[in-house]
């Protein structure tokens, strides 16, 4: 490749590299990759491993339960960010052992291993830039629950999923330290079933329960699209009798009658940011957007 480019191999190796501490002009990095182009030049990645110390590899392990809108826009932005960085990203869904993991670890010898929402499942504080009371699940769940009080709502449940969630602890944490935040009471929680008679069964034995709460907060779109549901065939007129508000913007929520009130966060830029994090490289202009509220007729 030196030859056919005419350049020393240094500056091929400097070139193929992207080694930033390297003065190399744009005519000289053009002709070296179109040689690289032309010889069909592809980079070993075992013996980039040995000479590195680890693969170009970084592995994100999603935990089961984890998935949704959020999880795979995410995935976008770490994935575009990486490659950005000649870095390839390895997804890995369900439950993982160590065993399963140490595995990966052993024929892969990955760059990083992110596991997703890790702040937030082991219960550790947050008030930095990767969550938590600034542009993380903390800040977004106080944002959801302020726009209802901001409509006149001062009693207000929060509907979880069916079935174990790994994020429904941190949720009602959350939600908690934000009502007392706001001065209304902490909400109350219900779980809304999969099946479309038992999760109206369920909503209209909680309000029956709990005839004071006027707006139900959606632990996600899905969940929020189920109590909307719920509400119509229990006859319920929303918002007029009850206020309900989505999370995570899902894309559904706008198709609905009434549509969804929900909560957008660009997880895209959350994604780079973490790729970023993960590479050890600079986040300068990488800070994600404030979260926002999408108002449509729910709320």
């Amino acid at each position: 490749m030196a030859a056919a480019s005419g350049v020393s191999r240094a500056t091929v190796s400097f070139v193929l590299n992207d080694d930033p501490h390297q003065t190399i002009s744009a005519a000289t990095r053009d002709r070296v990759k179109q040689a690289a182009r032309d010889l069909g030049y592809v980079p070993h990645g075992v013996a980039r491993a040995l000479r590195e110390g680890s693969s170009r590899v970084v592995v994100l392990n999603i935990d089961a339960g984890m998935e949704g809108n959020y999880s795979r826009s995410y995935v976008q932005g770490l994935d575009a960010e990486l490659a950005a960085h000649d870095h390839v990203l390895l997804v890995r869904h369900g439950h993982h052992t160590p065993q399963s993991t140490q595995q990966v670890l052993d024929a892969i010898a990955p760059r990083a291993v992110i596991r997703f929402g890790e702040t937030y499942l082991t219960g550790r504080e947050l008030d930095d830039l990767g969550g938590g009371w600034r542009d993380g699940l903390a800040a977004h769940s106080a944002l959801q629950l302020r726009h209802l009080v901001e409509q006149g709502h001062t009693r207000v449940a929060l509907a979880l999923p069916e079935g174990e969630s790994p994020l429904a602890a941190a949720r009602l944490k959350f939600t908690g330290h934000a009502a007392r935040n706001l001065g209304i009471s902490v909400p109350d929680s219900f779980v809304t079933p999969l099946e479309r008679s038992a999760c109206a069964e369920a909503v209209g034995a909680f309000l029956t329960a709990a005839p004071e709460v006027t707006a139900i907060a959606g632990f996600n779109d899905d969940v929020a699209l189920r109590v909307l549901r719920a509400l119509c065939d229990l006859g319920r007129r929303v918002p007029d009798d009850v206020a309900v508000i989505g999370f995570d913007d899902n894309g559904y929520g706008a198709y609905t009658t009434p549509a969804l009130t929900t909560i957008h966060v660009d997880a895209e830029a959350h994604g780079r940011l973490s790729a970023r994090l993960a590479l050890g490289l600079a986040t300068d202009g990488l800070r994600p957007p404030p979260a926002r509220v999408v108002v449509r007729r729910s709320a």
